[in-house]
């Protein structure tokens, strides 16, 4: 989204009244073409890759790429596919493995045996996502998610496998994750997958304390990375319901030397987007924990960011839900209520008051995720409310 006034503005509209996307503003607009790269230029010499990689100390970082077209030395670590043996392993990215489609394009699952890289990739299944060349993201997006995924590995970030460059199409291929995404599993019923149609407190927060812990790595990091699009489709789950973080097309390089920010045209889901970043285009760390806590918000009350089926003063989920989170007394009033109360009292009203420091107004009193992180370490050992009324009833 475009920087000047008309559409900050536009943006902001977006967020207090609900539509729920900033991509889809501009549908009606005639959508660009990709831009076409030879064929010729994306063939990579691996063993370049390879002799380069043995040299290299510390993360590249996007503005370090004389040419936009390149990739890392760091990304030799993935395998390059060929489009054949994507459309093999999807069966054509055939409907049956269709799994989903977000603003980059249609995602499928396909699975990749030991005859396809004999002794060089394992079987395994994995999810295959396609760039569509008539959406709002493009050639950067792909490269960005290149350059991040990459060269950072985390138990709480997806694990990027390998990608495919050939003329103008650009995929990527990802670890499977069997769960889905925290959007599915909070505002989807799963009932005829046989999954349960509500996440349980416990879940809830061992979910909301991966996430955090992957925000984290990212900020912490040597060269900390602003993640830009935290939200809860792009949290997927895998078998064991832990947290990883997907989606890097919108990711920035953080801040270097005495700057506070990095200005940036703005970007991202509304409702989730920090306010000051959506006034003045200013990105810090602290743009990606008010992000959180919209999330965090989900997680207790089950209600989306934005929701215009609504009534009008509940549309905006953090406008309503906020000014109660620093009440106790009034908590039960936005608690989910497909939790049919089965969650522990003292470790909600601890995860509201975490939720109200995220997601406040003033970006230097949100909290680091440092903190935020072993805020919601006890959290998840919490024992849900049934138990506890059980166990006093027990003792006494």
């Amino acid at each position: 989204m475009a920087t000047d006034k008309t559409g900050r503005v536009s943006f902001l509209s977006c967020c207090l009244f609900g539509d729920r996307t900033a991509r889809h503003q501009n549908e009606s607009k005639k959508k660009q073409p990709q831009p076409s790269l030879s064929s010729a230029s994306s063939v990579l010499n691996v063993k370049k890759q390879v002799a380069k990689l043995r040299s290299f100390r510390g993360r590249v970082r996007i503005s370090d790429l004389s040419n936009p077209d390149s990739l890392p030395a760091g990304s030799c670590g993935l395998h390059v596919f060929t489009l054949a043996e994507l459309r093999f392993i999807t069966r054509g990215f055939s409907g049956s493995n269709f799994l989903g489609e977000g603003g980059f394009g249609p995602v499928h699952k396909g699975f990749v045996d030991d005859k396809l890289r004999p002794g060089v990739l394992k079987a395994q299944p994995v999810a295959v996502k396609l760039l569509d060349l008539d959406g709002l993201q493009g050639h950067r997006e792909w490269l960005t998610e290149i350059i991040f995924l990459g060269q950072l590995s985390h138990p709480h970030l997806v694990k990027l496998i390998g990608y495919c460059r050939e003329e103008e199409h650009r995929l990527l291929v990802y670890q499977y994750m069997p769960c889905g995404s925290l959007e599915n599993h909070l505002f989807t019923l799963y009932i005829s997958k046989g999954h349960g149609a509500s996440l349980q407190w416990s879940t809830r927060m061992k979910i909301a304390l991966g996430a955090a812990k992957g925000l984290q790595f990212l900020h912490d990091s040597q060269k900390p990375v602003i993640y830009r699009d935290f939200k809860a489709s792009n949290i997927l789950l895998d078998s064991d319901y832990t947290a990883k973080l997907s989606d890097f097309g919108l990711a920035k390089d953080g801040p270097e030397g005495p700057e506070s920010h990095v200005s940036t045209r703005v970007m991202g889901t509304p409702g989730y987007a920090a306010p000051e970043y959506i006034m003045t285009g200013h990105l810090t760390s602290r743009s990606d924990v008010y992000s959180f806590g919209v999330v965090l918000l989900e997680l207790l009350t089950g209600r989306r960011s934005v929701d215009k089926a609504r009534p009008q003063r509940e549309q905006n989920l953090v406008a309503w839900a906020r000014p109660i989170l620093s009440s106790p007394r009034r908590m039960s009033r936005i608690m989910d209520p497909r939790l049919d109360g089965q969650y522990s009292e003292t470790g909600a009203r601890k995860a509201a008051t975490l939720a109200y420091r995220c997601l406040s107004l003033r970006p230097r009193h949100r909290p680091k995720m440092s903190y935020v992180v072993r805020t919601l370490e006890p959290l998840k050992d919490y024992k849900d409310f049934a138990m506890d009324t059980f166990i006093y009833e027990a003792q006494n």
